[in-house]
């Protein structure tokens, strides 16, 4: 997705890439010369894939998850998909069946003095330096119950995990 501020740097390239003289069409027979532009059509992950249901855990799978140390993705924001920071990453722990949670704390308000909610690995995605929340609206996040605790082990800064892509 173009945002708007991008616009007239794409226009400019575009511009500047069709004034650069191309090889000689004696050298290519059978070919126009020219510029040839191709736009790829990449559908959209996350929630809006309600009209092609799959599981979290595949979705996830799908988005392929890169080794990330967790002592680097502590503190980094949780963003919605209208890019509005629905909160921080506190800790993040895994479960007595397995899974790994991370505790966000969620708060209307940009994020901040929030509750702390756990929230799935495989809802999230990285993108550069935050996470967006790719499988669980803001709504999930507000009637989701406040993490207390509990009989989960904390992972150490040291530990890796594999943390799913996110694309705007």
């Amino acid at each position: 997705m173009i945002r708007t501020m991008e616009l007239p740097a794409v226009a400019l390239v575009l511009a500047c890439a069709m004034n650069v003289p191309g090889p000689a069409a004696e050298s290519m027979p059978g070919q126009a010369s020219g510029l040839a532009v191709a736009q790829a059509m990449v559908p959209p992950t996350g929630m809006m894939d309600a009209k092609k249901p799959t599981p979290m855990e595949q979705r996830y799978l799908d988005r392929h998850p890169q080794p990330a140390r967790v002592g680097d993705l502590i503190g980094l924001p949780v963003l919605d998909l209208d890019a509005s920071t629905i909160g921080y990453v506190r800790l993040i722990v895994r479960t007595p069946q397995g899974k790994i949670d991370f505790i966000v704390s969620y708060s209307w308000w940009w994020g901040r003095f929030g509750r702390l909610v756990a929230v799935p690995l495989e809802v999230l995605g990285i993108e550069g330096r935050q996470f967006v929340s790719l499988d669980m609206p803001p709504s999930a996040y507000e009637s989701a119950p406040t993490w207390h605790g509990g009989n989960v082990t904390v992972l150490p800064a040291d530990a890796r995990i594999k943390v799913a892509l996110a694309r705007s």
